[in-house]
């Protein structure tokens, strides 16, 4: 569902002895449980391109969101079960481009962007190539950025925000008019062109799971999960809105903080 997984789950895969030959990969094998989850991941994505083919965009939106949550499970796993290795890497990153690029540019090209004509089969490779420069920096910078935040918009954030928003348009039976056209046309563009920035996006990185905590914090836990329970579309989209804004808010502190010094 985020980066982290698949920031641990690389970095760790390059500690593994790499076998040399065809052979030697043959021996060694693909480890199944981890890959299985990358690979429900990939049939998500491509689901959701389906759907979106055959006009039923809700089901194309919450086939991204599941896509998430299987991508944030396989590197974990992976970690639990100590099955990290190259190939799931290398595997779990070609999922993501095809569920967080691909099928949420095209997506949102079926449901309102084609509209619009050459304007909007461009802001949908905007998104799309956005997405593949995105995930190729995070591979090469592994080791050079600050771990505490992500470098742009991760591609599942991105991928949740245009998700989102056509679930919500479409949860609430809106025709899609030219001025949702326009709307669908800026949150591709805005995604497509953040994942690419060098804002910075907090990567609750730093957030132990392992620690014990308050009762009070499995009771907020617990009642988070009612309201989203209420509405499951509105809540994910604004809880996605809030976190792709939420960078450039940060990298507007961060330098008033540096002027003010």
């Amino acid at each position: 569902m985020d980066e982290h997984g698949d920031e641990e789950r690389r970095q760790e895969s390059s500690d593994v002895m790499r076998p040399r030959g065809i052979g030697a990969l043959r021996r060694r094998g693909i480890y199944l449980l981890p890959n299985l989850f990358t690979t429900a991941a990939l049939f998500f994505g491509f689901y959701a391109v389906v759907q979106a083919m055959n006009g039923r965009f809700e089901n194309a939106a919450i086939a991204i969101f599941v896509a998430m949550v299987l991508d944030g499970l396989d590197g974990r796993i992976a970690r639990m079960t100590h099955t990290t290795s190259d190939f799931g890497a290398q595997y779990d990153s070609l999922s993501d481009m095809v569920s967080f690029g691909v099928a949420p540019a095209l997506v949102m090209y079926e449901w309102a962007l084609k509209d619009l004509g050459k304007l909007g089969w461009t802001a949908a490779f905007v998104y799309c190539a956005g997405a593949a420069l995105r995930l190729a920096r995070f591979n090469t910078n592994i080791d050079v950025v600050d771990k505490r935040y992500f470098q742009g918009l991760p591609s599942p954030m991105a991928a949740a925000l245009v998700a989102g928003l056509v679930w919500v348009f479409d949860d609430f039976g809106i025709d899609r008019e030219l001025w949702l056209s326009i709307i669908a046309w800026v949150f591709t563009m805005y995604a497509g062109i953040t994942m690419v920035s060098s804002v910075p996006f907090y990567s609750f990185k730093e957030i132990n799971l392992k620690r014990a905590v308050p009762f009070y914090v499995v009771a907020l836990f617990a009642a988070s999960m009612a309201v989203v329970a209420l509405k499951p579309s509105v809540v994910l989209f604004l809880l996605f809105l809030a976190y792709a804004l939420s960078g450039y808010v940060l990298w507007g502190l961060q330098r008033r903080a540096k002027a003010t010094v």
